[in-house]
């Protein structure tokens, strides 16, 4: 059994003022394997107050040194990778090939786009050649509460962590819960990388607890948040009394519009991004509208593609997808595969129970439901496992329709070969972001949505302007 009890408070490790004990459980087994402490308003009080303190130096620090303290981390970072992949597979259930891959390539990814963006950023540049002694300067905003979830830990702790460091802020971050041990290990990295005592802190807790203390302090000047829409609400209207900046990157149902000059690769394609991370992602593609006349060819290619989708246990290696993380997410999916039967959607693959050989482990098969209505319950609801729901449409006008009835906007598909329709779709879906014909978006292109998917964008320039105020200066001279 690992035990961390511990927080990392202003450069140290300190025992909790009010912490009471709590088990990380196995989704492979459903066994406990990890007990830490949640925190309490003293041990967020605490970590705040270090920040606080750490921020005017931090602050003044040049730029120059804060990426350097970055690009130290990078080297560390490469040093643990096994450790953090070891520690995202035990606790949030990812098959331990994709866990050292995705799972810890997306957080160096990260750390090195914003190393290249801070070196090119102006921090401070002229208004204008109307107003040649009026400077626009970029300044941290100062605390920043970080709340990251268990889907993808380190991709979301280095989006904030990364921008945040360069950007000159200081920080508390929360992780989740359900997979807080690569939060650990990413604490003790920082303070091998040498950054000043409070610049960086972490406190674990849970959302009721120091999740909102956090998003409530009187001294916490931002909140950037990734998780439920439901839990971003609650933050938003805690924060509201303090006036602190809220960033928000929350859920999504993805519509991947396939027209019938989509090229053949595209259905299997959507299918298996849509089962990756066992379905726990975000701006996974969900929502499959395919065009009439080639619609039934699709629905039996993506029952075939969901067929050889294999499930194992997160310790194996190979590429097979793992269980959801805990069994409230279980139990969820598995009510939700029961209503779209109850519906009426025709079920293609997999279905409702544990895959076959499986009677323990939070384990989901591979599900794929056809004949789906946009108005019905596995169309709207974010279902956040493997279950993918196939539409079809007569229209590109239908398609667009259909693909923006949903209260999120995160990430959309199109698959075409039209160049003139890929744009002009692209331009109508209301999303954050679109991936055209499974090309994925450049490094540091910036991640994030519109409508009940959120505010803000994570990444590259945009992240790191997400961690700044802007002010304006007259009279200055060089």
């Amino acid at each position: 059994m690992i035990e961390n009890k511990q927080f990392y408070i202003n450069g140290q490790w300190v025992d909790p003022i009010d912490g009471k004990d709590h088990h990380v459980i196995s989704p492979a087994s459903e066994e406990p394997v990890a007990v830490i402490s949640l925190g309490g308003a003293a041990d967020a009080d605490a970590a705040v107050a270090a920040a606080k303190a750490a921020f005017p130096a931090w602050m003044a620090t040049p730029v120059e040194e804060r990426i350097a303290c970055v690009e130290k981390l990078v080297e560390i970072y490469k040093s643990r990778a096994e450790d953090l992949a070891q520690a995202m597979s035990l606790e949030m259930g990812a098959p331990i090939d994709m866990s050292r891959t995705q799972q810890v390539g997306a957080g160096i990814g990260h750390l090195k786009g914003f190393i290249r963006a801070a070196k090119s950023f102006e921090f401070v540049k002229p208004l204008g050649d109307h107003a040649p002694t009026d400077r626009i300067v970029h300044e941290p905003i100062g605390v920043c509460a970080l709340i990251t979830p268990w889907n993808w830990p380190m991709n979301q702790i280095t989006l904030k962590v990364g921008a945040a460091a360069v950007a000159g802020c200081t920080m508390v971050l929360k992780p989740s819960e359900e997979s807080p041990l690569n939060g650990v290990i990413f604490a003790e990295m920082m303070h091998e990388a040498g950054f000043p005592p409070g610049v960086f802190n972490l406190v674990n807790g849970d959302g009721v607890g120091v999740g909102t203390q956090l998003s409530g302090h009187k001294d916490v000047d931002m909140v950037s948040f990734t998780g439920s829409t439901r839990a971003g609400t609650l933050i938003s209207k805690n924060a509201a009394d303090t006036l602190k900046r809220v960033h928000l990157e929350l859920g999504g149902k993805g519509a991947n519009l396939i027209f019938a000059d989509a090229d053949e690769k595209a259905v299997k394609r959507g299918v298996l991004h849509c089962m990756n991370n066992t379905g726990q992602s975000c701006n996974a593609p969900t929502r499959m509208f395919v065009e009439r006349s080639v619609y039934d060819q699709a629905v039996e290619t993506a029952a075939a593609a969901a067929a050889i989708v294999s499930v194992g246990p997160s310790s194996e290696e190979g590429r097979h997808i793992g269980p959801v993380v805990n069994e409230v997410q279980f139990n969820k999916i598995q009510a939700l595969i029961e209503k779209g039967i109850e519906e009426g959607a025709r079920l293609v693959a997999g279905g409702p129970g544990r895959p076959e050989g499986f009677n323990r482990g939070y384990y989901v098969q591979p599900t794929v439901f056809a004949d789906v209505r946009n108005d019905m319950t596995i169309a709207q609801q974010e279902i956040f496992g493997p279950v993918l729901s196939i539409i079809p449409f007569d229209s590109e006008e239908e398609a667009i329709e259909m693909a923006n009835d949903t209260p999120y906007g995160l990430t959309n598909y199109v698959q075409t070969q039209d160049a003139d329709r890929a744009k002009r779709v692209s331009r109508a879906l209301r999303s954050g972001m679109v991936e055209v014909n499974g090309q994925s978006r450049g490094a540091g292109a910036p991640f994030g949505g519109m409508k009940q998917s959120g505010n803000g964008r994570e990444g590259g320039t945009w992240g790191i302007e997400d961690f700044l105020e802007i002010k304006s200066v007259s009279g200055w001279t060089d």
